[in-house]
């Protein structure tokens, strides 16, 4: 499970910026998990982070940057060529920024309750940084920790590594030790990586939509209980579903058909094209959700309101939220606008403060992250009303009809100029 992320200098993420699953100090967690670590002690989590803000204040360049370090560890052996140089997104809007080093780093746990923190910084020529730490029994345990600035790039304490100086030896200046570890199937490292390869996947509502309806839709064929829980989720979104069905040819796209009834009539099919947004955008989702409930992996979705409807958008952080459902403590980070995400039907808090998560833009352009916790909500306050008030930043600063307001002085504007002339 992933416990923390931390990043900088990456897209608008200027300065170090940190997203916590850990439950803050005080607060009392509710439908937290709590991770029995190797070191016999247990860190209360919570399975689900919102991140909320103002368009264009930086929600999706968090989403990006798990999402971008995820794309490094997989792909930097094979893909990241010295002609072509690293590929990253440095903070534009600071000249100097494209001088520095990009900085990602994750702490997490893997199945055995062992917490590890795995890092590194890049420039555009080649990696500066790299370093990989444990804690068996609650120290840290160095692993290696590698400084391109120095002579003697690699230093590997305790010796706890197998095969270091070939390790060291192979790897290039542009690729990760990790990933070229990985690539020779290094039995120490090789489940570090294999932790990158089953989490943060990134399964945003807009984003190759297709290839997630065939991924779904081949799951529909892959068991009988599959399919069931399948049509399952989508008769519960009352969209009048009754069945699918899925023809799948070898090197072709699956041809998928789900069977609507209304009214008492007779059940009849529709062609995929003709479906609506809405419908396909929630059939796409199944797959990836179920797969990532099953398996307990992570799953980021950039903008789960956008083509979902707000009542689509709570249930599926609701899979994620219940412990039966989810007993394997899959995660899930959305980015959303949807104020009523914060509140659920009855007026309870959907999300505790320490689950909702703000981005603002600072005077220079950069996004701040920061948990609705640290602003110290009263027990009984009213999240979702305190958010669009503005009392925890986040929200557009508009005044109302300021837009129609702006429109109507720019066409003045330019009527008194063309008068002018």
């Amino acid at each position: 499970m992933l416990l923390r992320f931390r990043v900088a200098n990456v897209r608008s993420l200027r300065d170090e910026q940190e997203l916590s699953f850990v439950v803050p100090e005080g607060e009392e967690g509710r439908g937290a998990r709590r991770l029995r670590l190797s070191d016999g002690k247990e860190l209360p989590l919570y399975p689900v982070l919102g991140i909320f803000g103002a368009n264009a204040s930086g929600k999706s360049n968090v989403i990006s940057a798990l999402k971008k370090m995820r794309e490094a560890v997989l792909s930097s052996y094979t893909k990241w060529t010295s002609y072509e140089g690293i590929p990253r997104d440095a903070f534009a809007l600071d000249p100097g920024a494209s001088t520095e080093g990009s900085f990602y780093e994750v702490d997490f746990a893997l199945e055995d309750g062992v917490r590890w923190t795995y890092g590194f910084e890049l420039s555009s020529e080649r990696v500066e940084a790299e370093w990989l730490f444990s804690y068996p029994k609650g120290r840290r345990q160095v692993w290696f920790e590698r400084d391109a600035s120095r002579e003697k790039a690699y230093e590997f304490p305790g010796e706890r590594l197998k095969d270091r100086a070939l390790l060291a030896r192979i790897t290039r200046h542009n690729s990760l030790l990790l990933t070229r570890a990985a690539d020779d199937g290094h039995p120490q490292l090789t489940p570090i990586y294999e932790w990158f390869t089953r989490n943060l996947w990134d399964i945003s509502p807009e984003v190759e939509r297709p290839q997630r309806e065939a991924y779904t839709a081949r799951l529909l064929l892959k068991s009988e209980t599959m399919r069931r829980r399948i049509e399952e989720l989508l008769r519960v979104a009352d969209l009048g579903i009754a069945g699918a069905e899925v023809e799948d040819e070898p090197g072709k796209r699956p041809v998928i058909q789900l069977w609507h009834s209304g009214g008492g009539t007779e059940a009849v099919p529709l062609d995929w094209e003709a479906e609506s947004w809405g419908t396909r955008s929630w059939f796409a989702l199944i797959g990836p959700l179920l797969v990532a409930l099953d398996t307990g992996a992570m799953l980021l979705v950039d903008e789960l309101d956008a083509s979902l409807h707000s009542r689509f958008a709570a249930e599926v952080v609701r899979l994620f939220q219940t412990p039966w459902v989810n007993p394997k403590g899959a995660q899930l980070v959305f980015t959303a606008h949807d104020p009523s995400l914060l509140r659920g039907p009855g007026g309870e808090r959907f999300l505790e403060p320490g689950q909702i998560w703000l981005t603002e833009k600072d005077e220079r352009g950069a996004t701040e992250l920061f948990p609705v916790s640290d602003l110290e909500p009263g027990q009984e306050q009213d999240l979702m009303t305190s958010y669009l008030e503005g009392a925890f930043g986040g929200v557009p600063r508009l005044s109302e009809g300021k837009v129609a307001r702006t429109l109507l002085r720019t066409v003045d504007a330019l009527e008194m100029g063309a008068e002018q002339h």
